[in-house]
């Protein structure tokens, strides 16, 4: 029988006559190293999504988005990944940071599939995968504590229409993000930004911001 279940959901599984289901499913799915095939899925995504837990226990679920093969597979106990400029508040990796426990979902949406990932996360500015990453302030490295794919039958499909512009690429500048022409802002750039947006255009207002946002102009 499992022991990875909480008794909240334990309660939940012999409410609803799962508990013998669940210890089959983690069972047979749950694992703590990467196999080839999660290997190759992991590497060929483009987007995933983060889950951790500030100090309080407060948890905040993220995006991350990159090139293909942002993620890396280090070795079948270990992935990999960049942290880019966002909106200077940190809290993905200030949470880390704080409380390394996270999980990640992988997720295909042309052909539907998903993966999960459970771990226990470190950042080191001084990673020597940082080099290999251009616009990269920080890596995230993961000890994955377990990884499971979960049945994708309420995944929509969607067909990609292109990378973000905004994606980090090597030996090509990285426009800056446009919500930093804000004005109520401007101030509040640090150094590094100043000059970049003020090359990219003149200040404009939340509003107009918020418009070009609805219009998938962001």
């Amino acid at each position: 029988m499992s022991t990875m279940f909480s008794a909240s959901q334990r309660a939940l599984q012999e409410r609803f006559g799962t508990t013998a289901l669940a210890d089959r499913v983690s069972m047979i799915t749950m694992h703590a190293e990467v196999t080839e095939p999660e290997k190759a899925f992991i590497e060929s995504r483009d987007l995933f999504f983060l889950s951790t837990v500030d100090g309080e226990g407060q948890p905040t679920c993220s995006y991350k988005g990159g090139a293909v093969g942002f993620v890396r597979v280090v070795d079948p106990g270990t992935i990999a990944f960049p942290s880019y400029d966002g909106n200077g508040m940190y809290l993905s990796m200030g949470n880390i940071d704080s409380r390394a426990k996270v999980g990640l979902l992988f997720i295909d949406f042309e052909t539907p599939n998903r993966l999960r990932l459970h771990g226990d996360a470190r950042i080191d500015p001084n990673d020597p995968l940082l080099s290999q990453y251009p616009g990269a302030d920080l890596i995230v490295r993961v000890a994955i504590t377990r990884l499971f794919v979960n049945c994708p039958r309420y995944i929509h499909r969607y067909q990609k229409l292109g990378d973000s512009v905004y994606v980090p690429k090597a030996g090509c500048a990285t426009p800056p993000a446009k919500w930093k022409r804000i004005d109520a802002f401007g101030d509040a750039l640090p150094a590094r930004d100043v000059a970049a947006v003020a090359a990219a255009g003149a200040a404009i207002s939340f509003d107009e911001y918020m418009a070009d946002v609805a219009a998938g102009k962001g």
